[in-house]
């Protein structure tokens, strides 16, 4: 056995001799979202082939003088690979190259066995799972949960659902391609196309460190590869069953307000059921051997759930097939076409019933209401070629559609009931009274004249590399257009109404007595349309083997974005924004048993179409304030039906007519981009690998949307410019904070319009300055894997990190605001005041574990650990007008209507974080596998989640403040608990495959 501190000099002294004299040797790396490669060492020009085992593709090099050789883009699986006479099986992972080398004499042993190689050829920092791990794991089948393993990933707020956090990113900052294709829904970027889950054959997660091929990214990348046929027909099924039974009940919270009959509880969930069932059927094999391979799989589903209120219910039910096809073409051995399709249209069910009148919190159904269906998903189409054309030249070439519905729904009965609630009751809370259907929360009709929301996306890749001397270049060229279409909507009925009373404080800029009635009227409106997002990108990078143990990374990516209006107009036009990345990756014992690399480079994120919609369609808001009379409430609709005197002036937001596009963005605005830096080692110590890095990532020109005219109205007059009417602005306007804002302005008012450039000083109210995006991310991560071997494996990481900034990024966790790109974080530089400080996504301290045992030769059994510490606590408010209204200007009126969202709150002003943190969770999840000797190829199996049913809170109320900013009052329930960690449940499973 080598001595490990002679090779560690002999690699020191190797470096130092190749730096000087610079010599060739064979670049290794190439992978692709889809693909992997292999790479090693054999006799001097010797040939060597490989050979996939399922499907008979092989391919044939030979190696260099040195003995080198390489294999690019190939699909994953098992290969055999030879060379004078000797022979291996290599596994080739998505996104990742795998080391082979046929020099016996070369071969380094530890511990009596051969070292498992370190991928030395990447820059990047990954993570990949197999289908067969995933089975053998306690986690829940979604490929969110799967990437929730990986070091630097932490669990979303749940208001979006079941979304992933990468390096301090929020939730709407990430990429997620199948085979290949970019399947991320960019309307507002917190969903993407789902697929039967049991298809997926390896799924790699990228936390950092990305090549020039990725962008479109802040956060991180899910990379899945689908399932293929092969030389032998193969079948299978699976069956998964949560039962309601096996599932404890859920955590309630008594309120905190005065206590009613219908009011007693600020969470209720001790009532609510789920059940779930899904069951696959798949089949794949040759139809033509060697040379045509079909695979498919259909997946059913089963979901039933009740939600219970105080006094109505909701009853869930989902039964949509999804369902996978794939076929693969090995026309030759140099050309490789593949086609994959994917039905995933969901049809979410929803029946409504109400509590007959007195019944509050029974946990059963009542009376039945409506019935109505949610629609979203559709179909992907994804085709692939990749052609071989020499033992140096690769092209690859890939087209993809995408078409889903965006939550279609028809209006119900009650639709032309007007929207009515009121605090009267119990002011901390809006009741909803009248005919409207509450109960199936049909706050808005849509316009019945057009189809409903859909997204479409169609993508173009193209690619190719080449190796020239000890340099492997690769470059590219991706095209994507999004469109949008958008359902127009109003309030249900055309109107909102809400009923309060008086507490002797202003509304509307005037005073109203302690006991007097009063209605807040709104109308909101906007029209249908369709919009366009076209992103483009050219990229090309260079992987220089400078010598047999060092690769240098250079990679450079151009970014275009373009947005359109519903007219066709563009409004965000940017070219050719530079986003380069260097990298190296140091083999420091020549073997692969360990490295030392690192990362720096800087990523774009693209205007969400939601921008495109909100901020260049027609909307339009009417508020308006009205003393009244109970004794002139409508009996059915709970409208009133005579109005008092009106409290103040109307307040207008928007236009029914599209805006002018120059006025939307500001004309100097920057797409939001990163910069990154990580800096990492990774070595084998006996059968484990073992790994620190460091990762620092910073924000530098963040975007979103500005709401405020006041300052361009301050900047008017003092150039002069008297007949400026801001009403000729676009309602909110796209920018970088902290920046010059350049917009063009209709100075005269005469429709002519002139672009200026306004001062960052002028975005100011009183001591509080406009300042720039600010979000840096900085962790310490250790990370370390035990493969399978002896019986058992063990992967693990424990991560330090601290995210600080006064903006989250393209969602609002605190508002659960999931409009990417234009949150109400910078509205007005009075929400910038307090918002500097530690982000919803900061976690400081984060351990995994999870791994395998087996117990026997028929029983084994698994775990999943996670501790974690909580996330900030804020107290939000109201925004304090009155001591701000003369600074605000024309805006004072707009923003009377936002709700409790600014950390002044309470009385005071105060800071991001200053509640403390939500307390540590610790979850254990537990799974035990049966294989029985008496049937081959059968798998029972039994997943407990949350073993110990541990309910800690996850998540408090922050809202500091209710009523209105005009009469602000304390929160009640502020710091009461809101959300917890999911009870225990039980998962049964079973499969089989012949």
């Amino acid at each position: 056995m080598k001595d490990n501190k002679y090779t560690f000099r002999h690699s020191l002294s190797a470096l130092a001799v190749s730096l000087a004299l610079g010599t060739a040797t064979l670049p290794s790396y190439s992978a692709d979202a889809s693909s992997g490669g292999i790479y090693g060492t054999a006799m001097s020009k010797s040939e060597v082939s490989i050979k996939n085992k399922k499907t008979g593709f092989t391919r044939t090099v030979t190696a260099n003088v040195q003995g080198e050789f390489r294999f690019g883009n190939l699909p994953v699986g098992q290969y055999e690979i030879t060379s004078g006479g000797q022979t291996k099986t290599i596994i080739v992972s998505v996104g990742s190259n795998t080391r082979a080398n046929l020099k016996e004499e070369n071969l380094l042993t530890v511990i009596g066995g051969q070292v498992s190689a370190i991928d030395t050829t990447s820059v990047e920092s990954t993570t990949v799972f197999t289908q067969d791990q995933i089975q053998s794991m306690p986690i829940a089948r979604s490929p969110i949960n799967v990437a929730l393993l990986a070091p630097g990933t932490v669990k979303g707020d749940s208001g979006f659902g079941n979304l992933a956090s990468f390096g301090g990113a929020s939730v709407a900052e990430n990429g997620y391609f199948i085979n290949g294709f970019d399947v991320t829904n960019i309307r507002n970027f917190v969903s993407f196309a789902d697929l039967p889950f049991d298809a997926v054959e390896q799924q790699q997660i990228k936390t950092g460190g990305f090549g020039a091929e990725y962008g479109r990214s802040l956060g991180g990348v899910i990379n899945i590869v689908t399932k293929s046929g092969s030389n032998e027909w193969e079948f299978g099924g699976a069956a998964y069953f949560e039962p309601n039974g096996l599932r404890e009940r859920g955590t309630d919270v008594v309120t905190q307000a005065p206590i009613t009959s219908s009011n007693i509880y600020s969470s209720y969930r001790s009532a609510n059921t789920r059940e779930s069932l899904s069951y696959n059927f798949s089949a794949g094999g040759p139809i033509i051997e060697d040379k045509l391979f079909f695979y498919g799989m259909y997946e059913g589903r089963s979901i039933h759930a009740d939600s219970y209120g105080p006094d109505s219910s909701q009853d869930y039910i989902n039964k949509s097939p999804m369902y996978l096809a794939k076929i693969d073409w090995n026309i030759s051995d140099d050309h490789l076409l593949e086609y994959t399709y994917i039905f995933n249209e969901n049809d979410d069910e929803y029946i409504s019933f109400s509590n007959p009148v007195g019944q509050n919190y029974t946990g059963r159904h009542g009376n039945l209401g409506d019935k109505y269906k949610v629609r979203s998903g559709g179909d992907v189409n994804i085709a692939r070629y990749t052609g071989f054309l020499t033992d140096d030249l690769t092209i690859a070439a890939l087209y993809g559609k995408l078409t889903a519905l965006d939550g279609a729904r028809d209006s119900l009965p009650g639709s032309d009931c007007p929207l009515v609630f009121e605090r009267l009751t119990n002011p901390s809370r809006s009741t909803a009274i009248g005919c409207w259907n509450s109960a199936a929360e049909q706050y808005y009709v849509p316009d019945a004249t057009v189809g409903p929301d859909k997204d479409q996306r169609e993508s173009i890749r193209l690619g190719a590399e080449f190796v020239y001397g000890d340099h492997l270049i690769r470059f590219g060229y991706d095209q994507e257009e999004f469109r949008s279409s958008h359902q127009g909507q109003t309030y249900t009925g055309g109107e909102y109404w809400r009923w309060h009373r008086g507490t002797g404080g202003t509304v509307n800029g005037e005073v109203v007595a302690e006991g007097d009635i009063y209605v807040r009227h709104v109308l909101r409106n906007s029209l249908s349309s369709e919009y366009l997002v076209e992103n483009t990108a050219y990229y090309i990078e260079d992987s220089w083997q400078f010598n047999p143990d060092l690769m240098l990374y250079l990679g450079i990516r151009a970014e275009g974005f373009a947005n359109y209006n519903g007219n066709g107009d563009k409004f965000v036009d940017v070219d050719n924004q530079i986003a380069p990345r260097l990298g190296f990756s140091w083999d420091m014992n020549g073997d692969g048993s360990s490295k030392l690399y690192g990362t720096l480079g800087r990523y774009y994120i693209p205007v969400a179409s939601n921008t495109n919609i909100r901020a260049s369609g027609a909307e339009r808001t009417i508020e308006e304030y009205f003393l009244a009379d109970l004794a002139d409430q409508d009996p059915t609709t709970g409208a009133p039906t005579q109005l008092g005197a009106q409290l103040g002036g109307q307040n207008v937001n928007g236009s029914l007519i599209s805006p002018d596009p120059r006025t939307i963005a500001a004309t100097n605005l920057s797409p939001m981009y990163q910069d990154e830096l990580i800096l990492g080692y990774q070595t084998k110590i006996a059968d484990w690998s073992v790994g620190v890095r460091y990762i620092n990532r910073e924000v530098k020109d963040g975007m979103d949307d500005l709401c405020s005219h006041q300052p361009f109205v301050n900047w008017a007059s003092d150039n002069g410019y008297t007949n400026f009417d801001p009403d000729s602005m676009a309602s909110c306007m796209l920018m970088n904070p902290g920046n010059n804002f350049g917009i063009a302005l209709d100075l005269e008012n005469n429709g002519e319009y002139t672009e200026v450039t306004i001062p960052n000083e002028y975005f100011s109210i009183g001591e509080f300055q406009m300042d720039k995006y600010k979000r840096r991310y900085d962790a310490f991560e250790v990370y370390w894997e035990k493969p399978m071997a002896d019986g058992w494996f063990l992967q693990g990481s424990y991560t330090h990190a601290k995210s600080r900034g006064n903006i989250e990024g393209y969602v609002n966790s605190g508002l659960e605001q999931a409009d990417a790109g234009l949150t109400q974080d910078l509205d007005n530089v009075l929400f910038q005041a307090g918002a500097y400080g530690p982000l919803p996504n900061d976690r400081e301290h984060t351990v995994k574990l999870f791994g395998v045992k087996e117990m026997s030769d028929e029983l084994s059994l698994s775990g999943n650990f996670l501790a974690q510490s909580g996330r900030p606590i804020s107290c939000l408010g109201y925004l304090p007008l009155d001591t701000y209204q003369t600074e605000l200007g024309v805006d004072a009126e707009s923003f009377s209507s936002y709700g409790a969202s600014s950390f002044f709150c309470q009385g005071q002003l105060g800071n991001r974080g200053d509640y403390g943190r939500t307390p540590w969770i610790f979850n254990f999840d537990l799974g035990v596998s049966y294989q029985p000797k008496w049937a081959d190829n059968l798998t029972m199996k039994m997943d407990i989640f949350n073993l110990f049913n541990r309910q800690q809170v996850t998540e408090y109320s922050e809202t500091g403040e209710i009523g209105s900013a005009a009469a602000p009052e304390a929160n009640p329930d502020f710091l009461n608990a809101v959300n917890f960690q999911q009870p225990r449940s039980v998962r049964f499973s079973v499969r089989y495959n012949f």
